[in-house]
């Protein structure tokens, strides 16, 4: 029998604008937040709550008028890869300790306190989005 050392313990957070509750799964299948004619084949998530956060505003400042940010403690329910949008396929290693599964994720709890973005920040964001989207860069699904 082989061990495998896992890519990171842990814990792991989710960033979304969906209200979610304990208990419930996070399956692929969903359009992404960033190009919403990309249907995921995977749940991202990474080990830094903050790096959820910033996530979580993103999907929010992406969604309907009034979406609220929301960042959930989650356990992954089988094998996770080294997000490769943010890792080794397009930058080196993994600094932002940043994930995808094609299982489900369990939602632990919601985690309250994480840090906010400044509206300035959001404004960077929303730019840097908006050339992403304009160059039509490649998300790796």
């Amino acid at each position: 029998m082989t061990a495998t050392t896992p890519l990171d313990d842990g814990p792991f957070f989710h960033g979304t604008r969906a209200e979610l509750r304990p208990g419930e799964e996070l399956v692929p299948g969903h359009p992404s937040n960033y190009r919403s004619e990309v249907i995921m084949n995977h749940v991202y998530f990474t080990a830094l709550k903050d790096g959820a956060g910033l996530a979580a505003e993103i999907a929010a400042m992406l969604g309907p008028a009034g979406a609220q940010p929301h960042v959930y403690r989650v356990e992954p329910t089988g094998e996770f890869e080294n997000d490769p949008n943010v890792t080794d396929k397009k930058f080196p290693g993994n600094p932002t300790r940043s994930f995808r599964t094609a299982a489900p994720m369990v939602v632990i709890e919601e985690v309250t306190e994480w840090t906010r973005q400044t509206p300035e920040a959001l404004d960077m964001w929303r730019m840097r989005l908006t050339a992403l989207r304009e160059s039509k860069a490649e998300i790796i699904n």
